[in-house]
């Protein structure tokens, strides 16, 4: 029987794996564009679970870590690949709910609950990546459980069966083929499962060897982390209570919060009341808290000094890139977060009325929990989110259910795409026709991007080198250049047609203006007669150019 101890050491042992070869997998991607690696997701990912692991201690269940992981991994999911890790392991709370230890056939039901979800997360599944490679591994596993004797073999045909399925990837996607590599996502989950089979096998857990962070510069953190200098209330109190039969109106608790301090945030559903509150009185608030239920062991509630920490945070003048979002009450009817990186972006996000703009990208893709927080902090009841890049939708998706207030998220895979969106917005229209309309607006613009390859690459036809220029048109790669300037130009031309009315160079934090000024001039004197021709100075990172048509 698996016991918690072991189930905990395992998931330790895989996310400490994964951080230990993140860059092995990283450099199995077949995209030449630098990006928000697969390796560098699933081990963000990985590493919030890990966090919240070796708090518990050796008396726990496997309920209790399945419940702790699933919890982590949900919030701390980075990027499609992060997604994806973090349903697969969600099955395993469903699964394991209520044992307080484990056995084989326990197992194989939780990893196939945690596959079904991961399929049906993503709308058109491609075989020969890692849902095929957890696929493989939970079919062997309903079929290993009837027989296996101990979790360590049961556990070594899963990962045997992975391992066949990822070697098998290249078969299955010809761009694999081409470039001689596996699926990294397949890759990735196949070393997470090796280390938990390793302690299984009574090892101990895997150690952490890597000295570089993979901490991004965009980092979010708590308002109690680093208040404002203007602070009504000195104490962030956070705490959950697990709802007693008969509970009253989580609502009045709400009520009765509002009248001892500020920044009040209430969500529960049916089993817990989960509760943020500023005050300067966190014992009245917990008392409070108590007679709608008990507090649950973990996580503890946690009352943090901001006045104190804001006066350290002076005293140490850190300087960081790190942004903070303090919930709001859900006053307005409408709201916008946006993701985009470079400050003339997010000043033209803000400008169109976001609320909130997260610093991030491609390399840099938000977490769930990221999202979640900025969504908090947007004042409004209904929250549009604008992930503006085709690896961040999932997670966005993923915060929906989690917040407080009603979210859609509007699948713009592109900053113009996320432009557009907010221009199409009418105040006065309702949510559900803002949302055809913002849309529809998406549907319409077409995107170019003139970026540079991390890595030399077998590409779309195209044999790239590493450093060479890439043009990008709705995604897909129609040439490579030498010259920046001339394939941002040729770009443009190429987009450009007869019915085109307007057309907006954004240009990076790698582009002088006076580099941007000459592709613009360059532009004006062909297009400028029949189409408005706009120069926006993006300071954005990894691509040179993005080019809106219209």
């Amino acid at each position: 029987m698996l016991k918690g101890k072991m189930l905990r050491d395992a998931l330790i042992s895989g996310g400490n794996s994964i951080q230990n070869n993140r860059k092995k997998v990283d450099q199995l991607n077949v995209y030449p564009v630098p990006d928000g690696d697969t390796g560098t997701n699933m081990s963000l990912t990985m590493s919030s679970a890990v966090r919240e692991l070796e708090l518990m201690d050796d008396s726990v269940t496997v309920s209790q870590v399945a419940d702790a992981a699933a919890s982590a991994l949900l919030r701390g999911a980075r990027g499609n690949s992060g997604v994806i890790l973090s349903l697969i392991f969600r099955g395993f709370s469903k699964g394991l709910s209520g044992l307080s230890t484990a056995d084989c056939a326990d197992l194989a039901k939780a990893l196939e609950i945690g596959v079904d979800a991961a399929y049906k997360s993503v709308m058109n599944p491609t075989e020969g990546t890692v849902l095929t490679v957890s696929r493989a591994a939970a079919e062997k596993a309903k079929e290993s459980a009837e027989y296996s004797g101990s979790i360590q073999s049961f556990w070594n045909d899963v990962c045997t069966a992975a391992q066949t399925a990822l070697d098998k990837t290249p078969e299955q996607l010809p761009v694999l083929k081409k470039a001689g590599v596996v699926d990294a996502g397949g890759q990735g989950l196949v070393i997470i499962f090796d280390a938990m089979l390793s302690v299984f096998s009574g090892n101990e857990p895997e150690k952490n060897q890597s000295i570089e962070s993979v901490s991004k510069t965009f980092e979010i953190q708590d308002a109690a982390a680093d208040a404002d200098e203007d602070i009504r209330f000195s104490y962030c109190t956070e705490f959950i209570v697990e709802k007693k039969e008969n509970c009253r109106d989580p609502f009045m608790l709400r009520a009765y919060l509002e009248t001892i301090g500020d920044c009040v945030v209430v969500v529960d559903d049916d089993e817990i009341i989960k509760v943020h509150v500023h005050t300067d009185n966190p014992g009245l608030a917990i008392q409070k808290g108590l007679e709608f239920g008990r507090f649950v062991n973990e996580p503890k509630p946690k009352i943090e000094n901001m006045r104190i920490q804001h006066e350290n945070r002076i005293k140490e003048k850190k300087i960081t890139n790190r942004q903070e979002f303090v919930p709001v009450d859900p006053v307005n009817e409408f709201g916008f977060v946006a993701v985009a990186a470079g400050k003339g972006l997010e000043s033209v996000f803000r400008d169109l009325g976001a609320d909130c703009v997260i610093m991030g990208g491609q390399t840099m893709n938000p977490s769930t929990d990221d999202i979640l927080k900025a969504i908090h902090s947007t004042p409004a009841k209904n929250v549009f989110v604008l992930p503006n890049n085709k690896n961040i939708i999932m997670a966005a998706e993923q915060a929906i259910n989690l917040a407080d207030r009603n979210v859609c998220v509007l699948q713009t895979r592109t900053v113009p795409q996320g432009i557009s969106a907010l221009m199409a917005y009418d105040p006065s229209a309702d949510f559900s026709s803002n949302r055809l309309e913002m849309t529809k607006a998406v549907e319409k613009v077409a995107t170019g991007q003139i970026t540079f390859a991390a890595r030399d690459s077998e590409y779309e036809g195209h044999n790239i080198k590493k450093n060479e220029i890439l043009a990008f048109e709705d995604g897909k790669l129609v040439y490579t250049e030498k010259d920046v300037s001339k394939a941002a130009v040729k770009l443009a031309k190429r987009m450009i047609k007869n019915d085109t009315s307007f057309v907006n160079i954004i240009y990076g934090a790698d582009v002088t203006e006076e580099q941007a000024e000459k592709v613009y001039a360059s532009l004006e004197s062909k297009f400028g007669g029949k189409a408005e021709i706009m120069l926006t100075n993006g300071g954005q990172p990894v691509y040179y150019y993005i080019i809106s048509v219209e």
